[in-house]
């Protein structure tokens, strides 16, 4: 709709009058659509689905943008999928796709878009694209879920990944409901209600997603282990420290940088045994001590659970 040129060869398209391939015209009715809309319905929001590097398209329309509320991270959840679908064994030599969003990820109010169109087409359902045994690949799911809710930005999960439907959605049939009554299966439904409720609850996971203020990194370069962390951060001051396992050997005495000292509470483990995990953790949590690790005077000592995401909090 932005582009004159878009699915059209060479001779199928007038330029603008400027001589570029802006739709000039669509540009303008977006930007009318949405002052239309916010000024009507001020609470409302409108997403769009853009897969180009349009630029400003979540920003207001007085500063030169197309006036959506939100726009969805199509880069992150390719390279999310793609990373994720990897071999843990194999996933080191591609460390840089898990940082790569963050160098622009404040450049739109971004939603991060796990939804139908992953799970159709013969796409498959989003279980069947993680590596490993049931119990790895259902780890694997918990682990980019965790991901996905500790990384800046809103979230769009699609029904039925919840609780791990190994089917593809078809619109002609129901949900797979009764797998959800299995282990592994209702592992995964536990972990997204408590992500729920720990967004819901934590600041920090949610009031500056726009914001660089609201993501700290700790540590992306441990490219060998595949182990990332950073913190995510609230207006008023409190951090949650967030740490990545991607493969599946457990790390033991894992040094990681915290900004205060201190005692850090684990407020969820997606190894935990309540979401069929093997319990691998941290006994509640640890305290800081004042060694220097990851540009940060204090540091904690964890265990990091294998394909396994810790949240804690100061």
């Amino acid at each position: 709709m932005l582009y004159l040129d878009y699915a059209r060869k060479k001779g199928e398209w007038i330029p603008n009058k400027y001589g570029g391939n802006e739709n000039l015209e669509a540009v303008s009715f977006l930007k009318k659509l949405n002052e239309a809309v916010y000024g009507a319905y001020p609470d409302v929001q409108t997403f769009a689905e853009e897969s180009t590097a349009w630029p400003m398209v979540s920003r207001p329309t007085d500063m030169g943008g197309l006036g959506f509320g939100m726009k969805w991270n199509m880069g992150w959840m390719h390279d999310t999928l793609k990373y994720m679908s990897m071999d843990p064994l194999f996933r080191k030599y591609h460390h840089d796709t898990l940082s790569f969003s963050l160098w622009y990820a404040f450049t739109e109010n971004f939603i991060l878009p796990l939804s139908h169109d992953e799970v159709v087409h013969g796409k498959g359902a989003l279980i069947g694209k993680m590596p490993g045994n049931e119990s790895q690949s259902t780890a694997n799911l918990k682990l980019m879920f965790g991901y996905m809710y500790g990384h800046p930005g809103k979230k769009l999960l699609f029904m039925g990944d919840e609780f791990a439907q190994w089917k593809e959605w078809n619109h002609d049939e129901s949900l797979e409901w009764h797998v959800a009554d299995y282990k592994f299966h209702a592992g995964v439904k536990n972990l997204v209600r408590d992500l729920n409720h720990l967004y819901r609850n934590e600041p920090a996971l949610y009031e500056l997603d726009f914001s660089r203020e609201g993501f700290s990194w700790i540590d992306f370069q441990d490219w060998e282990q595949s182990i990332i962390s950073f913190t995510r951060n609230s207006e008023a001051g409190e951090t949650i420290l967030i740490v990545c396992n991607f493969t599946t050997v457990p790390r033991y005495d894992y040094r990681v940088g915290v900004p205060h000292g201190g005692y850090w509470r684990e407020i969820l483990n997606s190894d935990s045994e309540i979401y069929a995990g093997s319990d691998c953790g941290n006994f509640g949590g640890a305290e800081a001590s004042p060694e220097h690790a990851g540009g940060s005077d204090f540091s904690l000592s964890l265990t990091l659970p294998p394909l396994g995401i810790l949240f804690l909090k100061k």
